[in-house]
């Protein structure tokens, strides 16, 4: 009884959040974006996520010209799909619309190049790699252990060989991007305008006036009162309050 009751109230909760997301997609091809919003959100409010909810969130934001949700809500959508091609097409034209031109200073060196490798996938997909490669690997060592032909030993070696070869390679990769995740911590500005300062504190030498949309990155778990630590694209650190950003992850 516990278990249909269960699977009742689950099938119920998709339902919902099919409907709020379905009411959504009617609203905005109707050009009635802000009950868009209010449907997609809606569904957030159930704790029901994904890139699809994300993307489309932020296309009704952009057209109502809210630069900051929108840049928000296409970040959040890359970060569950980050080789999107619509979500990363349409934060450009959103970032268009923002004020600050801050350079982005591109990583070079080994850390480019090991940072571009990792990021083809997600941590999650390196991960099934992983055990893939390691069931992998106890096959060719069964049918090694009871292999009569030399021949076929060896083969069944060498692919043992080669599997944890590529198993620590995809392990790796795992760890260095979760870790890469977990450290990087993007978030937008979402004050029309807020100064970012060289000291938490009121009184603060203002080091730079940033506007809604700038995006920043918050370090680690630095935080002073109501001010947060953070860096710019372009590597100037400095302080901000809380308020005036919201974290991406």
């Amino acid at each position: 009884m516990k278990n249909i009751l269960y699977i009742f109230l689950l099938s119920t909760q998709i339902f919902f959040a099919q409907t709020g997301f379905e009411k959504g997609n009617a609203f905005y091809e109707k050009g009635n974006y802000k009950e868009a919003v209010t449907a997609y959100e809606s569904v957030l409010n159930d704790n029901r996520h994904s890139a699809e909810l994300y993307f489309n969130l932020g296309n009704a934001y952009y057209k109502l010209n809210k630069v900051a949700p929108s840049i928000y809500y296409y970040e959040k959508a890359l970060v569950l799909n980050p080789k999107d091609k619509e979500s990363i097409n349409n934060l450009k034209f959103a970032n268009k619309r923002t004020i600050d031109e801050i350079k982005v200073i591109p990583k070079v060196g080994f850390a480019k190049m090991l940072r571009d490798f990792t990021g083809i996938y997600h941590y999650n997909i390196w991960g099934w790699a992983t055990i893939g490669l390691a069931t992998l690997f106890l096959l060719f060592f069964v049918a090694y252990y009871f292999s009569q032909i030399t021949v076929w030993k060896r083969v069944f070696f060498i692919g043992m060989f080669l599997s944890i070869l590529i198993m620590l390679v995809t392990v790796s990769s795992a760890i260095f991007e979760k870790r890469f995740f977990d450290t990087e911590k993007p978030a937008i500005v979402f004050a029309e305008m807020t100064n970012m300062k060289s000291e938490p504190r009121d009184g603060g030498k203002p080091l730079f006036l940033l506007h809604e949309g700038t995006k920043v990155y918050v370090e680690g778990i630095i935080i002073i009162g109501k001010w947060k630590k953070i860096q710019l694209t372009d590597g100037t650190e400095g302080w901000i309050e809380s308020s005036a950003i919201k974290e991406v992850k």
